[in-house]
């Protein structure tokens, strides 16, 4: 089998800004330029799958053909144990699909809070699924995946972060992820998590080869 060659362009099959930038700030040390999927007028795929893991695979190859460069695709969400692991993928819309971006946060927050307000146990965890494809065809995608363990809280803490992040208190600090700053956030994150495995498998598959 012929290794990949290292990337150093790729199209980010999203158009949440805030993961945007997560990913922008985390795949910048390695040298990788991420390039917005709305730079080429890709809307965004369709997610039907009942994994994480099917989704950003569809959104991978949707993103690589339409753009003809490699794609990187995050599919993530929080997953709650009270709720069965609830929202899990439908964590974008969890709550509908009206409305703007914030709209909706507001709305899935407030639906989160609701069902959870008399729940004995609100642990919970954030998990990421990260994957890369050279083309559409890709036969061989590299796939990482991440875990944030932590709590959902009753009233919002922090202005910082987006989605659920403002109720989402980390095991680490005590502090919600929207109270952490850019740079702890992407270090203790599921998706930091996701992109440090996928880095070290990058340069696994870059590395010297005998020749």
């Amino acid at each position: 089998m012929v290794p990949k060659p290292f990337l150093n362009r790729l199209v980010v099959a999203s158009s949440n800004p805030g993961k945007l930038h997560e990913l922008e700030a985390l795949l910048a040390p390695l040298g990788i330029e991420a390039i917005a999927q709305s730079t080429f007028a890709i809307p965004d795929a369709d997610e039907p799958h009942q994994t994480f893991v099917e989704n950003a695979l569809a959104k991978a190859r949707h993103a690589a053909n339409l753009s003809g460069l490699p794609a990187l695709a995050d599919d993530s969400g929080l997953c709650v144990k009270a709720l069965f692991g609830e929202p899990g993928v439908h964590s974008a819309y969890y709550a509908g699909r009206e409305g703007n971006r914030a709209e909706r946060d507001a709305r899935n927050n407030a639906k989160l809070v609701e069902q959870l307000r008399a729940a004995g146990d609100r642990s919970a965890f954030y998990y990421c699924v990260l994957v890369l494809v050279q083309n559409p065809d890709d036969p061989t995608p590299i796939i990482a995946d991440g875990a944030w363990q932590g709590e959902i809280i009753l009233e919002p803490r922090g202005r910082g972060g987006f989605g659920y992040d403002p109720y989402f208190r980390t095991q680490e600090r005590g502090l919600t992820a929207a109270e952490l700053s850019s740079a702890d956030k992407n270090r203790l994150s599921h998706r930091g998590q996701a992109l440090t495995a996928l880095a070290a498998k990058l340069r696994g598959i870059s590395g010297p080869r005998a020749s």
